[in-house]
């Protein structure tokens, strides 16, 4: 593929706080906390709820929990996907640029940097291996609302999910395998994906069936007599989010005989707050202090070789005939 085909890739992700500070986690979670996509609650209730008591209250607690996850470079968020970004570039030899839904860079930043490199035609690559409305049609939302700023709008294709797709489950499984071979396996691998309100699913979203299949893929491709279980984590007010819950079944696991188990987050492209700190400290207190043994978690593909390969696999074939 030549660079002169004056294509770019637009890799984008929900984002991250500029700094762990309560103020930049204020400002993150409000732009985040509004987006309709995220929070469908009627404005005249939501906003006053969101602003006098949840941002508030919730931010210094959260910028606590950033800090314990912070990079020298950053947030770890940003940080691999810069990784990310400069292996694929690295690859591909075609501009690659990024853009978050909320925070910076944003998407548009992202299409501007593109644009000023000479490319016409750019893929929109949204690193959410599962399509949900909150995230992957977030992007789409907030990308069509900056590209209205544009007299002339930029040639665009856009990557809606590959939660299927045979070299994404064989990166997967390869990060599984390493673990494995580096510390034996467990008695259980627990897929732990990103939930979203039950409601969303039943209204059509097709997150939950994308997560099975996932998990389906992957327990076949690994094709081990340890058993695989999935769960949802990361839920967020009081209405039921899709079930079984990461948290609570890591409660009851101990008592059913598991003692050891391998954690992967399979939803998540890099390695962020709800994985570092949510899936990697919180969960793993409570699965010891509930009688477990052996926490091990599986970090996200970031850049490693394999994720970068699927995602050249992914890039070759969408930007094919342009």
């Amino acid at each position: 593929m030549e660079s002169t085909q004056k294509v770019g890739v637009l890799l984008a992700n929900l984002g991250t706080p500029e700094a762990p500070t309560a103020k930049a986690v204020k400002a993150f979670l409000g732009e985040f906390l509004h987006d309709k996509r995220v929070v469908d609650m009627t404005r005249w209730l939501w906003c006053p709820l969101l602003h006098g008591i949840i941002l508030p209250v919730r931010a210094p607690k959260v910028a606590k929990l950033y800090a314990s996850v912070w990079m020298d470079e950053g947030s770890p968020l940003l940080v691999h996907s810069k990784r990310q970004k400069m292996a694929l570039e690295a690859a591909l030899n075609l501009p690659v640029e990024l853009g978050m839904t909320y925070g910076s860079p944003s998407l548009a930043s992202g299409v501007d940097a593109l644009r000023a490199r000479g490319c016409e035609k750019i893929l929109v690559f949204p690193l959410y291996p599962q399509y949900s409305r909150t995230t992957t049609a977030a992007i789409f939302d907030k990308l069509a609302t900056s590209l209205k700023q544009h007299p002339a709008l930029p040639e665009l294709r856009f990557i809606n999910h590959y939660f299927s797709e045979d070299t994404y489950i064989e990166a997967l499984a390869r990060s599984v395998e390493l673990q494995w071979e580096a510390n034996g396996k467990p008695d259980m691998l627990v897929c732990s994906y990103h939930g979203i309100p039950k409601r969303f699913a039943d209204n059509g979203d097709p997150y939950a069936e994308h997560c099975q299949e996932t998990t389906i893929k992957l327990a076949a491709r690994l094709n081990t007599e340890v058993p695989v279980k999935m769960t949802y984590q990361s839920r967020f007010g009081r209405e039921e989010w899709l079930q079984p819950y990461t948290d609570k079944t890591l409660e009851v696991l101990p008592s059913e005989g598991v003692e050891r188990i391998d954690i992967i987050t399979p939803a998540f492209s890099v390695d962020c707050l709800e994985t570092l700190e949510e899936i990697a400290e919180q969960n793993r207190d409570i699965f010891i202090t509930a009688g477990g043994k052996t926490y091990n978690y599986i970090p996200c593909l970031n850049d490693s070789p394999a994720h970068i390969e699927m995602m050249c696999h992914l890039v070759e074939r969408h930007t094919k005939g342009w």
